[in-house]
């Protein structure tokens, strides 16, 4: 009788799992897509942050207070994660965004806006982590800095300063990257 239960519970346990998956897996590859700019990396996050989810619900009772928030911040800080992680490999350009934002711009222009966003991204991944979810969270993601705080449990100010911070610091090292390439 007790094998029956503890199958019940475990039953149970993977139908929330696929439904916290279904209802929140495109959000969590679009977050991803953002920040790593190439579906396969979106694609390794999407399964990363799921079988870590998966993996806590086997260790303990799972009960998020806010499965979306926490699934977000995951796919977030797993997609920095990746670009660190590849630093030594080739980047995949965004064609995808490029195509979407209507008519293809011309190539030297395809060019540099492509150097930029590979730039950035390493930029990004160079940058303290806090930081760099805050800037995601912002600058990728369209979130509020009143969102922000609630999502990462810190003051407005908090987050408006270490943005403030932050822009400062990509944009002096986008002005040295520039004048570097002349």
């Amino acid at each position: 009788m007790q094998g029956a239960a503890v199958s019940e519970a475990a039953w149970g346990e993977r139908l929330g799992l696929e439904k916290v998956f279904r209802d929140h897996q495109a959000r969590v590859f679009r977050a991803a897509f953002r920040i790593t700019g190439n579906a396969q990396d979106a694609e390794d996050v999407l399964q990363t942050v799921f079988l870590r989810l998966a993996r806590q619900g086997e260790d303990s009772s799972l009960d998020l207070a806010n499965p979306a928030s926490y699934l977000y911040r995951a796919a977030i800080n797993s997609a920095f994660d990746v670009l660190r992680a590849r630093r030594s490999r080739p980047d995949v350009p965004l064609e995808e965004a490029a195509e979407a934002a209507g008519g293809r711009p011309g190539p030297d222009a395809a060019q540099e806006a492509g150097e930029i966003r590979r730039w950035l991204r390493r930029a990004l991944a160079d940058l303290p982590p806090r930081a760099a979810e805050m800037f995601a969270l912002r600058y990728l993601e369209g979130q509020a800095n009143r969102d922000i705080a609630r999502m990462l449990g810190i003051s407005r100010v908090t987050v408006a300063v270490t943005l403030h911070r932050t822009r400062q610091r990509l944009q002096d090292q986008l002005g040295e990257w520039r004048r570097g390439r002349r």
